[in-house]
C-alpha cells in the first residue's frame, strides 16, 4: 500500500510483511498515531511496516543488540522536509509478537495494536522508557491517549 493522506496532515505510508492472525488497516493505523501526535502542528509523515518473527528478530539483533524478535521497533526519521512535513520515522511491528502478548495479557488484538502503534510514536517524539521517571511519564501519556481512542489502561 502506497502513502496515504490523512486527516491533520499526517502522510501514512504502510506495508505489510505479515497480516496473520489479524492486523489492522491504514485506516486505523492512522487514527491510533493521529491520537498520538496530537500535540505536533504541521504535516508529518511516517511509515509504519508489519512483519514477522524473523524480519523482527534480525532488525532487533541488528539494532538493539537482541538476538529475538521483539513488537514494536522504532527507527527516527530525518526531521523536517523540503516541503515543510516532519518525517518522523518508520515503526516496524511484528505481528505474531503483538498476537501472542495480547493473548498473553488478557487484550483483544485492536487493543494491543493500537498500544504498541502509540507506543511507537511516542518514541519517534522523544519519549522513552529506559529510566524509570522516563517510563512512568511515557506510560502515563500512552494511558491518556488511548483512553481518548477508547482503549482501556494497557498497564492494568
Amino acid at each position: 500500500m502506497g502513502p496515504e493522506a490523512m486527516p491533520r496532515g499526517l502522510t501514512l505510508d504502510v506495508s505489510y510483511a505479515a497480516r496473520a492472525p489479524w492486523v489492522p488497516n491504514s485506516r486505523r493505523f492512522a487514527r491510533w498515531a493521529e491520537a498520538a501526535l496530537a500535540p505536533l502542528s504541521g504535516p508529518a509523515a511516517l511509515s509504519i511496516r508489519v512483519v514477522g518473527r524473523a524480519r523482527s528478530r534480525s532488525l532487533n539483533a541488528r539494532y538493539r543488540h537482541k538476538d529475538k524478535p521483539t513488537n514494536v521497533l522504532s527507527f527516527d526519521g530525518p526531521g523536517e522536509a523540503p516541503d515543510g512535513r516532519r518525517f518522523l520515522g518508520e515503526l516496524v511491528i511484528c505481528a505474531p509478537v503483538v498476537a501472542q502478548e495480547a493473548r498473553a495479557y488478557g487484550k483483544t488484538l485492536e487493543a494491543h495494536w493500537a498500544h504498541m502503534t502509540v507506543h511507537g510514536v511516542l518514541h519517534l517524539l522523544g519519549f522513552d522508557h529506559e529510566a524509570d521517571s522516563e517510563a512512568v511519564i511515557m506510560a502515563a501519556k500512552e494511558i491518556q491517549i488511548l483512553d481518548r481512542l477508547g482503549v482501556s489502561d494497557p498497564y492494568r
